[in-house]
């Protein structure tokens, strides 16, 4: 069982725009979501699933609207949070930006898109490529007839128009990878992980069959190519396209790809990763008068790699002022809106070391209160360069017209992106890069517990226990 309606409602709670798909709730039941959420906030007891008499509210936020889903039956929580997060994928592609004025611009397009998304409150057509090809933003001439669904929704190969065509086939594959580390004022490393997606622009005719093989440390020892540099990929999450019978089998990548740019696969490395950028910093805090910051920046990779545009984030005092810089290299800006400094950086190559200086003026008066300060942050993009150490080893381009085409690939690493996704669960208050990652964080709060195993019955909340 699934939702019984969808609601996005904006930041008072205002209804923007709704859809009942079972007609067992009340339609007027969410005018009882806020008043509960604002009450649980107060309480200090919020969390993702509300309920008011026998109606479950489950809800997310993006930007500036609310986005519920309701249900009296026994639902499948994880499945109504991936298609919530879904919901705002889709809308997101069409709109570009989903906010309460978007929204209201496109309320006739955002009913038909409901109504494909979900059908009798389960999820149905989630693919916005298919959308995008009977859902669009433009007029269309009115045919006379019986209406006939779009191939692809009827293709065994759905995300794939036939009779694609083009001049020039070239296949352009990214592999890239977001480093996420937390260190301690002592310099202990406190979490690392690497986060990896691979990600394809394809512009190929015809309805070609690629293979791609990764340096993949089960395949390597499953070959007795143990000893050979490879990777072992966790929470590893692939396209609808790709073939995971044959992924398990011998694990090939095997698939037929949509047209022009989607997400392969990515995966994540719990593993010990040193900082590619070393922050050492100095605070003197000079009592009712200034304070000072001393920076320096080290690059810990291979002098033939080049970080481009990195920015180094440093929190300040917010009543700091008359701010005063010097360094051997780059920019320094100060935020004031944001209580920081930002040394910027265009080009830093392996082996450097840099040193920044920062001199503000503090009130005669101080706060009672002493202001926490989040860490220092670094941003950063290090082209033709990988972490982890995984490698495209072929790309193989399998099309019965036989044509030749240019494959392309291209490796970068930069620093832990933004995690959009939040766990409003009372206390918890983890982030996610990716809405899976959320949606099994979820089950550790519901004791949702979807795998089974077939020879014992015991039931578990993830495939890999």
């Amino acid at each position: 069982m699934s939702a019984s309606a969808v609601y996005v409602l904006d930041l008072k709670g205002k209804v923007l725009i709704c859809r009942n798909y079972r007609g067992d709730v009340d339609m007027a039941e969410v005018e009882h979501f806020m008043p509960i959420l604002m009450e649980k906030e107060e309480e200090g007891m919020l969390s993702p699933i509300l309920a008011h008499g026998g109606v479950r509210f489950m809800w997310i936020k993006h930007n500036n609207l609310y986005l519920v889903a309701t249900s009296k039956k026994n639902a499948c929580v994880s499945l109504v949070f991936s298609f919530l997060y879904k919901v705002v994928q889709v809308f997101s592609e069409y709109f570009k930006e989903l906010e309460e004025e978007s929204i209201r611009d496109n309320f006739v397009i955002i009913y038909e898109l409901l109504d494909e998304l979900m059908d009798f409150g389960y999820p149905q057509t989630t693919d916005s490529k298919i959308l995008q090809e009977y859902i669009t933003q433009e007029g269309h001439k009115l045919e006379t007839g019986a209406p006939r669904p779009p191939a692809t929704v009827t293709n065994a190969v759905s995300w794939r128009s036939e009779g694609i065509k083009y001049r020039k086939n070239e296949v352009f594959l990214d592999v890239i990878e977001a480093v996420n580390l937390l260190v301690s004022a002592n310099g202990n490393v406190l979490r690392s992980e690497i986060v990896g997606s691979i990600k394809m622009r394809v512009f190929l005719s015809g309805m070609p069959e690629l293979r791609l093989g990764l340096n993949d440390k089960v395949l390597f020892d499953n070959t007795g190519r143990g000893k050979s540099k490879s990777v072992e990929l966790e929470d590893v999450k692939f396209h609808q396209c790709v073939r995971l019978s044959r992924f398990e089998n011998d694990r090939t990548i095997s698939f037929i790809p949509p047209d022009g740019e989607f997400e392969l696969m990515s995966y994540r490395l719990n593993t010990h990763v040193k900082p590619l950028i070393w922050i050492e910093s100095v605070i003197e805090k000079h009592s009712h008068s200034r304070i000072e910051y001393m920076i320096k920046a080290k690059s810990q990779f291979k002098r033939r790699s080049t970080a481009n545009n990195v920015e180094i984030h440093i929190p300040v005092p917010n009543d700091a002022d008359s701010p005063k810089f010097k360094t051997t290299v780059g920019s320094v800006k100060w935020v004031p809106e944001n209580s920081e400094i930002v040394w910027s950086i265009k080009s830093f190559p392996g082996g450097k070391e840099y040193l920044m200086r920062a001199h503000f003026g503090l009130p005669s008066v101080e706060a009672e209160d002493k202001e926490g300060k989040p860490p220092i942050s670094v941003k950063f993009e290090i082209p033709y360069f990988t972490t982890s150490g995984i490698q495209v080893r072929y790309l193989k381009i399998i099309e019965k017209s036989g044509y030749q085409a240019l494959p392309w690939v291209r490796y970068i690493t930069q620093n832990g992106g933004e995690k959009p996704y939040h766990c409003n669960w009372d206390g918890c208050g983890w982030k996610f890069a990716r809405s899976d990652e959320l949606t099994r964080h979820y089950r550790k709060h519901t004791g949702h517990r979807p795998f089974q195993c077939h020879l014992c019955d015991r039931a578990f909340s993830s495939f890999k226990d």
